[in-house]
């Protein structure tokens, strides 16, 4: 059987990780990421589609892909956050459990940064745990797919 099939998105500058704003971001890597959530995703049965991308354009496109392919989205939509109706827009389109991480915690840094159109979207908002916020995303995906009655 092939495992439940989770998209992990991520927008503007995460490539920069390690090297944008160590004091903010820390300084693992999107690389690091992109293998604590492998192996996150093994352990619990999934798997996943990891991506990044600095375009507005081509998050959305991703984001309309999962539809009928996806189990569910989890993303890390960066400055996009804060100023993407249309990725919000997207993720309420594709009727799938939607979970949104950010590595630091919006809310305690500039008033700008406090509202994120794309958390009305979301079934939950994870903020401000470092990059285990994304283990902790697919733990939570896990458990949405077990209480929907997915494998």
């Amino acid at each position: 059987m092939t495992p439940p099939l989770i998209a992990v998105l991520n927008g503007p500058n995460l490539n920069m990780l390690g090297t944008r704003q160590p004091e903010v971001y820390g300084s693992a890597t999107l690389d690091d990421v992109e293998a604590l959530c492998a192996e996150t995703a093994e352990a619990l049965g999934l798997a996943i589609d990891f991506r990044q991308t600095n375009g507005e354009g081509e998050l959305i496109t991703w984001v309309q892909e999962c539809r009928g392919r996806a189990m569910g989205i989890i993303i890390n939509p960066a400055g996009y956050s804060h100023t993407s109706i249309a990725l919000m827009d997207a993720l309420k389109a594709v009727d799938l459990p939607v979970i949104e991480v950010h590595i630091s915690n919006i809310h305690r840094r500039e008033e700008f940064r406090h509202l994120s159109y794309v958390s009305k979207a979301a079934t939950g908002v994870i903020a401000g745990l470092g990059i285990q916020g994304y283990a902790l995303a697919l733990r939570a995906m896990a458990e949405l797919l077990a209480e929907e009655g997915e494998p």
